[in-house]
């Protein structure tokens, strides 16, 4: 089946490059890719849900620890290692 697509000059220079290193027609690049994406979205939908656990520890830091000093906090985190 023959139809139009407009595709960014840039794009289009890149495909058929990449054609033409792995020595297939634009056509053939576009259908594998196109197959590609849609395999992909099909394969996502199929995905459990995944629900993450949620701490319900209270507290906060340890006393000296200053959550914006990236630096001292890994001190701290070394010093407990």
């Amino acid at each position: 089946m023959r139809t139009t697509v407009r595709l960014d000059a840039a794009l289009l220079d890149q495909a058929k490059r990449e054609a033409g290193r792995r020595r297939v027609t634009l056509s053939a690049l576009m259908e594998q890719g196109l197959r590609l994406i849609l395999a992909q979205s099909r394969t996502k939908s199929h995905r459990k849900r995944v629900i993450l656990p949620v701490s319900r520890a209270r507290g906060g830091v340890l006393p000296g620890v200053d959550l914006n000093d990236g630096s001292a906090l890994l001190g701290v985190m070394e010093k407990r290692g």
